[in-house]
């Protein structure tokens, strides 16, 4: 239960502390009654006069630049507390230090904290005022996270600023009213990821672009030994409890096939399902129950193909660091424009924070081209290469990129990605686990004989429920 006594904080202009604002004086009249001068004395009365103007004006311009300098000294100070997901501290703290060089008054704390449970402390430590004035949150979150998040002042960073400054898809996710909750400091989702040697012993020259050829390449990539089973899988598709990012996989078939997470029991719906069950299903299935996980079994060369995000190759390169591999954009359908799921990670400023102003300067800072490169290189220190810049300033440094360049292809499309609220991994414990469960259960009835129909409308019911909970509407009722 909320505290009463802890309310959100309201967005303020800077001000001056009264103290350090000089009271003004109105000058003593004197009375005009001073002798007349004696005879031969005038000389010595003016050297008294314009010595005493003097020492006046010296008095009042020393008071004056003590004031200044002591303005300029002793401005309020201002301790930020800052958690993080996934970036160690030899990470963000040489920016935190540049930040305070620029910044003395300001102290930056940044804590990295556990994925389990991270949401739900964010949100009930906030509203207890314990909370951190800064965080990160997934881009799906913001209907978990509306109660807590503050508004981008456009002081700092206009709408239209904004819009111009990131992609498209953070402009989707983020901005609500004409105002933006959170500051994006990079871009991800899902691509196709396929190993370059098992490609060349099949024979196939290039990398698929659409599922036509998905499901051409696949038949030479998949190998059984004599009692059927399969040995090397084309694709890690079709399952549910071993495909990494199966939901979030499902939302790309459902998304592509016009379907909405809302209306899991239209044809569109049942369609997608179809389409990614059949990589698992009868005597042409190139994957099923018992092959490895679906990253651990593309590093280990036991498939030729996954579809996951981006950072999946940091996991993949560290089990094999020789593994041959190739990162490209999803498949499309023939004919249709290209389509991918978007996952990545946001910072907000907390609205219980007392120093929001403060706290989204930092953070505008740290959207900076000089800072971004430097998070990057600083990340490619400590793992095989950093996160995809948010800005698109900053997309041409990354486009060729062996491991991003398919990131920053999808993320430079007008509408290409696009979030879905069934993301895996997020650790949420509220909308993404909720509906991604509920998706596994439909995969899972169907593997057991359930009409792709009858488990989706089963899901349905669960998924809307959830939707009603954090008051998201189907996409027809917007």
């Amino acid at each position: 239960m909320v505290d009463d006594k802890i309310n959100p904080q309201p967005l303020q202009a800077e001000e001056v502390p009264a103290e350090l604002v000089p009271p003004i004086q109105k000058p003593t009249a004197s009375p005009l009654t001073a002798p007349m001068p004696e005879p031969h004395s005038d000389h010595g009365i003016k050297y008294v006069i314009v010595g005493g103007s003097v020492l006046f004006f010296v008095v009042i311009f020393g008071l004056l630049l003590s004031f200044f300098l002591k303005g300029s000294g002793s401005e309020k100070a201002i301790a930020l507390s800052y958690w993080g997901l996934w970036e160690d501290r030899n990470v963000m703290q040489p920016l935190i230090d540049d930040y305070k060089k620029k910044n003395p008054n300001v102290t930056i704390t940044y804590t990295k904290m556990v994925p389990t449970d991270y949401r739900e402390k964010v949100v009930a430590r906030s509203k207890n005022g314990s909370g951190p004035d800064i965080f990160r949150f997934h881009n799906t979150w913001v209907p978990e996270m509306r109660d807590i998040l503050s508004p981008l002042p456009n002081t700092i960073m206009s709408v239209s600023e904004f819009k111009k400054l990131f992609y498209p898809i953070h402009s989707s996710d983020l901005i609500i009213s004409d105002s933006a909750y959170g500051m994006p400091l990079s871009v991800d989702g899902l691509v196709l990821m396929y190993n370059q040697e098992l490609f060349r012993k099949a024979g196939i020259a290039s990398g698929p672009v659409s599922w036509e050829d998905i499901l051409d390449d696949v038949s030479k990539l998949t190998v059984k030994n004599q009692t059927g089973r399969i040995v090397t899988s084309g694709i890690a598709l079709g399952t549910a409890s071993n495909v990494e990012h199966y939901s979030d996989i499902f939302g790309l078939f459902l998304a592509q096939n016009g379907g909405d997470v809302a209306q899991l029991s239209r044809p569109e719906a049942a369609g997608a399902l179809e389409s990614y069950r059949r990589f698992a299903e009868s005597d042409t299935a190139t994957w099923d129950e018992q092959m490895p996980n679906s990253v651990q079994a593309f590093s280990q060369e036991k498939v030729a193909m996954i579809i996951a995000p981006s950072w999946e190759a940091l996991t993949i390169k560290s089990m094999n660091p020789d593994l041959s591999m190739k990162v490209v954009p999803v498949p499309v359908i023939p004919g249709s424009k290209p389509l991918s799921i978007a996952s990545y990670w946001v910072e907000g400023v907390s609205r219980y924070s007392k120093n929001q102003i403060e706290a989204w300067k930092f953070l505008k800072y740290l959207s900076e081209k000089e800072s971004e490169t430097k998070i990057f290189e600083l990340q490619s220190k400590v793992r095989f290469f950093g996160t995809a810049y948010s800005r698109q300033d900053l997309g041409d440094l990354l486009v060729k990129h062996e491991y991003l360049g398919a990131v920053i292809k999808q993320a430079q499309g007008e509408g290409v990605f696009r979030s879905v609220p069934m993301i895996t991994r997020t650790y949420d414990s509220g909308l993404n686990d909720s509906i991604s469960g509920y998706v596994q259960n439909a995969i899972n009835e169907t593997i057991k004989g359930v009409s792709y129909e009858q488990a989706l409308n089963t899901a349905e019911t669960g998924v809307n429920q959830v939707l009603t909970n954090f008051k998201i509407l189907p996409s027809s009722a917007k």
